[in-house]
């Protein structure tokens, strides 16, 4: 009962106009609960630190939103509505600068998610795109990735095709609600990775697909994988605003060469000259990826290989493979928590570093992480 009055106060704000993730983050941080929110007097609501005029109104009409009908259409189409704190939610999804509070995930997510790849390029793919998509998308499911894109015409489409190819898993991040399917001749294709893995959206059940959904969508893709592949992205595309998403969260980025004289792969070839690295097979990612499973420790190898992982109890009780970077981040954090800028500062990290520490640390069990970037020692 207590996580389902969670879900409906949350909803509230999904379902209210010009109030976004960073905004709700923010007001989480400083009230500690959803009800404690709502219930806010407009005198503590303008005591949060950067809420404007127009967010502090939206705060006051998400009170007057009913979520009920909203539920009653999730649960109709077989829609689970997961919050941040949930044991369900991509745990490195968490490693974001601004993480979803809420988000809708038709199927399954499993702990072997974990090992996940974004694969992202045009909606207006070539033969040899199209082609390259689809032998990635093949290629990395027999690898044991899981294979992240979002859907689109193009590149999207054809790296989830051959995933579902191999009956591998992947994963459809849309910028739409579940309800709205874009493109609309996706739509088989959405049951289809829903039945064998799932389809998610932070967007209610028939919100319409925009310019602005777009590049949240492509945040969270960014957010879910070890690494981005970029197929074919011509210099203008929101296959480079994720890469340098990924970038900015401590993520390796891959690309794919294609023929020089083509408009297409002039963004991949950008981002090489920019030091993504260059692949030619999936088994270059796994070499590189391969990298930064050395460095985690027995249980989060346990994830990756899909086996299931041991509870945090038994992880916290582990001697732990830590680094140097890691024992300095759980030196400095106690129970009272603190922002990954803090820790930044603090530390002398990038937060490319810091992101990539905080993550080992939770799957190890020895830090949780809360909304709006906060960490804390467990």
């Amino acid at each position: 009962m207590e996580n389902l009055e969670k879900i409906e106060n949350l909803l509230r704000f999904t379902l209210t106009r010009d109030i976004g993730s960073v905004t709700v983050n923010r007001l989480l941080k400083h009230f500690g609960s959803s009800d404690r929110i709502l219930g806010a007097t407009e005198e503590e609501l303008k005591g949060v630190n950067g809420l404007r005029s127009n967010q502090l109104q939206a705060v006051i009409n998400a009170r007057k939103v009913d979520p009920r009908a909203e539920l009653k259409l999730a649960a109709e189409n077989d829609v689970k509505i997961i919050a941040y704190d949930d044991p369900l939610y991509p745990k490195s999804l968490k490693y974001t600068p601004d993480p979803p509070y809420l988000l809708y995930v038709k199927g399954d997510l499993k702990p072997r998610d974990i090992k996940s790849m974004g694969v992202v390029g045009t909606r207006h793919a070539s033969r040899y795109g199209r082609e390259q998509s689809e032998r990635f998308g093949r290629e990395l499911a027999q690898l044991g990735f899981t294979v992240i894109s979002g859907l689109a015409r193009g590149v999207d489409t054809f790296a989830h095709r051959g995933a579902l190819s191999v009956s591998g898993r992947t994963i459809a991040v849309i910028g739409s609600g579940l309800l709205q399917v874009y493109p609309p001749e996706n739509r088989d294709l959405l049951a289809e990775i829903a039945g064998t893995a799932a389809v998610i959206s932070e967007f209610p059940m028939n919100a319409s697909p925009s310019r602005n959904t777009f590049p949240r969508r492509n945040r969270i893709i960014a957010g879910m994988s070890l690494g981005i592949l970029v197929i074919e992205a011509p210099q203008r595309s929101g296959a480079l605003i994720t890469a340098k998403q990924a970038q900015e969260m401590g993520r390796e980025v891959f690309a794919l060469p294609g023929m020089v004289d083509q408009e297409q792969s002039s963004g991949c070839h950008q981002l090489i000259r920019d030091g993504a690295v260059l692949i030619t097979s999936a088994r270059d990612i796994a070499v590189e990826i391969g990298e930064l499973e050395q460095n985690v420790s027995a249980e989060i190898k346990t994830v990756l290989s899909s086996v299931p992982a041991v509870d945090n109890k038994t992880q916290a009780s582990v001697s732990v493979n830590t680094n140097t970077r890691e024992i300095r981040i759980l030196e400095m954090l106690g129970t009272e928590s603190l922002h990954i800028d803090e820790l930044c500062v603090e530390l002398s990290l990038s937060a490319a570093e810091a992101s990539s520490a905080l993550m080992i640390l939770e799957l190890q069990g020895l830090v949780c992480s809360e909304p709006g970037a906060y960490y804390r020692k467990i």
